[in-house]
C-alpha cells in the first residue's frame, strides 16, 4: 500500500513537474518569437532621423515619430501625476486602517473590479465624460484614462507591500511616541520604498503601450504635441495602429514596426532595470 501510494506521489510530482517546465517553455518561446518578428520587421526603419523628425501624412517621405515619443511621454507622465498619490494614500488606507469599516472592503473590491475591466472601456468612459463633453480629443483625456488603469494597480501593489512591513516596527515606532501618520510615512512607506517604487514603475510601464484608451480619448495629430489640453495629440500606440492597419504604404507599414520596436525595447527596458535595480537594493539591505 505505501509503495503504491509512493508511486502515485512520484508520479503526480513528475506530472506536475513537466507541466510547469512546458508552461515556462510556451511562454518564453512565445516572447521570443514576437521579439524576433519586432525586431527583424522595424530594424530597417530605425534611424537618426526616424527619431528625430516629426510624423507625416500618409504617402509623404521623411517621416519619424519624435512627435509621437514625445506625446507618449507627456500622456503618461501625466497619467503618473494623477494616479500615483491617491492609489498609494488609498494602499496606505487599506493596509494600515483595516478596521475602518465597510469602506476597506468596498475600496478593495472596487479596485479588483477595476482590474479586470477591459482597457477599451476605461477609454470609453473618459470619452463619454469629458471628450463628448468638451468637443475634442486631448491628451489630457487620455492621461485621465490611463491614470484609471493605473489606480487599482499602485494601489493594490501599496496595500501587498506594506502588509509585508514586520508589526514590531510599527509597534516601536508608536512607543517612541510617534504618531500613527507619521509612523506610518517615516517608517512603514520609508521600509517598503523599494517596493512601492517598484510597483509604481512597472504600473507605468503596463500603461505605457496601451492603445484603446487612446483611440478613444487622445486619437492621433502629425503636429508636435503643443495643445496638451485642447487637441488630439500624437502619441506611439495610436501611430503603430494607423501606420500598420490603416495605411496602404509600405513605408508606413515599415515606420510602424520601427515605432512597434522602440516602444517594446523601452517597455522591456524600464521592467528589466527595474527589477535589477531594486533587487540588489534589497539584497544590500
Amino acid at each position: 500500500m505505501k509503495k503504491k501510494t509512493l508511486f502515485w506521489r512520484k508520479l503526480n510530482d513528475r506530472f506536475h513537474t513537466l507541466f510547469s517546465a512546458a508552461s515556462v517553455f510556451i511562454a518564453v518561446t512565445g516572447m521570443i518569437l514576437v521579439l524576433y518578428t519586432v525586431v527583424i520587421r522595424g530594424m530597417d526603419a530605425v534611424s537618426l532621423d526616424f527619431f528625430l523628425n516629426s510624423s507625416r501624412p500618409y504617402g509623404v517621405e521623411g517621416g519619424g515619430i519624435a512627435n509621437a515619443i514625445l506625446g507618449s511621454v507627456m500622456i503618461t507622465v501625466f497619467a503618473a501625476v494623477l494616479a500615483i498619490p491617491p492609489a498609494v494614500l488609498a494602499g496606505i488606507f487599506l493596509s494600515e486602517y483595516p478596521d475602518a469599516g465597510r469602506a476597506v472592503a468596498v475600496l478593495r473590491f472596487a479596485a479588483n473590479v477595476m482590474m479586470g475591466v477591459p482597457s477599451v472601456l476605461v477609454g470609453l468612459f473618459v470619452y463619454v465624460i469629458i471628450v463628448v463633453p468638451s468637443g475634442h480629443f486631448s491628451g489630457f483625456a487620455a492621461s485621465v484614462s490611463l491614470a484609471v488603469i493605473m489606480f487599482p494597480l499602485i494601489m493594490r501593489t501599496t496595500e501587498d507591500m506594506l502588509g509585508m512591513v514586520p508589526n514590531s516596527l510599527r509597534e516601536s515606532s508608536l512607543a517612541l511616541g510617534m504618531t500613527k501618520m507619521r509612523s506610518i510615512l517615516c517608517i512603514v512607506c520609508r521600509s517598503a520604498r523599494n517596493g512601492l517604487l517598484t510597483g509604481i514603475l512597472l504600473a507605468v510601464a503596463r500603461v505605457s503601450g496601451e492603445t484603446a484608451p487612446l483611440l478613444f480619448t487622445a486619437m492621433f495629430a502629425d503636429a508636435w504635441p503643443s495643445d496638451f489640453f485642447t487637441r488630439p495629440t500624437a502619441n506611439m500606440p495610436v501611430l503603430i495602429t494607423e501606420y500598420t492597419t490603416n495605411s496602404p504604404f509600405a513605408e508606413m507599414h515599415t515606420a510602424g514596426w520601427g515605432a512597434s520596436l522602440v516602444i517594446t525595447a523601452a517597455v522591456l527596458a524600464v521592467n528589466i532595470v527595474t527589477r535589477i535595480v531594486f533587487r540588489e537594493k534589497n539584497n544590500a539591505g
